[in-house]
């Protein structure tokens, strides 16, 4: 599993421009794509990390600041682009296996008290966001 964390102001996303999900306070958007042999392990670390990292100001995490976080399903963090122009996704899961896998993300930093917004599996989604620092971190487990 892999995500891409940025420390926000605030961020949304937007299907067919209606806004389907916000935070409206500090918090972090995570960017959450699954690879095929992830499980319930990979998942249980992602939240973790995401979690309690401590990334907020005064190296602080989300759960001692009691902040939000958007995840946002991102195959496309599987992208090999070693040969050629044209990115293979070959070692992103296919929908059946990742929309699971990122929703018990989000399920399991709920289960940590975290406030989580989401985006919407497998739509155009834009994402709005105001980043913080900027503060981005890779996140690979």
């Amino acid at each position: 599993m892999r995500a891409v964390l940025q420390r926000v102001s605030r961020a949304a996303v937007r299907v067919d421009g209606e806004v389907v999900s916000e935070i409206t306070r500090p918090g972090l958007v995570a960017l959450v794509g699954a690879t095929h042999d992830d499980g319930p392990a990979q998942v249980e670390t992602t939240a973790r990390k995401i979690a309690e990292l401590r990334i907020l100001h005064g190296e602080r995490s989300v759960l001692d600041e009691a902040a939000p976080v958007l995840v946002v399903s991102q195959f496309t963090l599987y992208a090999d682009t070693r040969k050629g122009r044209r990115p293979s996704w070959n070692a992103a899961a296919p929908a059946p296996v990742a929309e699971p896998l990122v929703d018990a993300v989000a399920d399991a930093l709920r289960g940590r008290g975290v406030e989580v917004a989401t985006g919407r599996f497998g739509a155009h989604m834009e994402v709005e966001l105001v980043g913080d620092g900027p503060v981005t971190i890779v996140l690979d487990v």
